[in-house]
């Protein structure tokens, strides 16, 4: 096989040199961990694997898919967007410029919303009682929805946003997901407005990392957040507090008694949005820290019962 077919005698450990050299010179930074994410997702090795086959000679094809793979993250384009998926708890997700990127701030409000629908799904059970629910309201990619679904057995989810490029996304990551996908349906629509009007009152919990940036805090963005994720799921008016007012405000409508509300917001706006639920008449209104020991989360009991 002539060197040619082989990439011009290149192996995989020179690709990952020459990523690292080509992204600190576009990019600044240390660049390594993501050259060997790049080739790895190019050549299918894990890790591992790469320490075994690094002095492998590259066939033609794969160094092509590399250098277009390279060219797009030298443009500025995100890692994530640029390798087609990214981890997210225990998922793996098609992620793409329809959708946001997946993040470890909102794993902890997955992890909260999987703790609420547990113990909704236990008290059903120990009282004979159906399934529990879940609405995963402006689901993007679906790594909220998905994860419920897969993580508690038996919830059925129901996941809206009124993107259809995102919906489509979501459906492909859901088509992943094995038998917890029977589980999951999926809606167009803007908020509360994409469920089905007979599941007022009926969900355990609702869920939803919802945009929550000012549109006046756009130029202070990274370039890769601005410039490459759909504005959509980023801006939520002026000050970033337009969908998290909504979401508080009609959540009582589609909650059943105990349901509980978990919502992701800006360290900023935790306290507004505590009060806020407090004053809407939800109960235990409390806030969450992300990994990072910020403020992040909101979670919030509704109590049917009282009213």
């Amino acid at each position: 096989m002539t060197s040619a077919q082989h990439g011009g005698g290149r192996t995989w450990r020179q690709l990952i040199t020459e990523a690292t050299d080509a992204m600190d010179g576009a990019l600044g930074g240390d660049r390594r961990r993501e050259a060997n994410w790049l080739v790895e997702r190019v050549s299918g090795h894990g890790a591992s694997e790469l320490v075994l086959h690094g002095d492998d000679l590259v066939n033609t094809r794969p160094v092509a898919f590399f250098d277009q793979l390279l060219a797009r993250r030298c443009a500025g384009e995100p890692l994530q967007y640029v390798l087609g998926r990214w981890a997210f708890r225990a998922l793996e997700l098609h992620v793409d410029r329809n959708v946001l990127i997946p993040r470890p701030e909102t794993e902890v409000v997955a992890g909260l919303a999987i703790a609420a629908a547990r113990r909704a799904q236990s008290r059903k059970r120990a009282e004979g009682r159906v399934n529990a629910a879940a609405a995963d309201l402006g689901t993007g990619s679906g790594a909220i929805a998905l994860s419920l679904a897969a993580e508690v057995n038996g919830l059925e989810v129901v996941a809206t946003d009124a993107s259809p490029g995102a919906l489509a996304v979501a459906r492909a990551n859901l088509a992943g997901l094995g038998r917890a996908a029977t589980r999951v349906t999926m809606r167009e629509g803007s908020w509360f407005e994409a469920l089905p009007a007979e599941r007022r009152n009926g969900f355990d919990v609702v869920v939803s990392n919802p945009p929550y940036i000012g549109t006046v805090e756009a130029v202070g963005l990274p370039a890769e957040v601005r410039d490459w994720e759909p504005a959509i799921a980023l801006f939520a008016g002026p000050d970033g507090t337009q969908a998290l007012e909504h979401l508080i405000a009609e959540a009582p409508g589609w909650l059943a008694d105990d349901g509980v509300l978990v919502l992701e917001m800006a360290p900023a706006q935790t306290a507004w949005a505590k009060g806020l639920a407090e004053s809407t008449g939800f109960v235990g209104a409390h806030i969450v820290e992300d990994l990072a020991g910020k403020p992040r989360a909101l979670v919030a009991n509704w109590k049917v019962r009282q009213r």
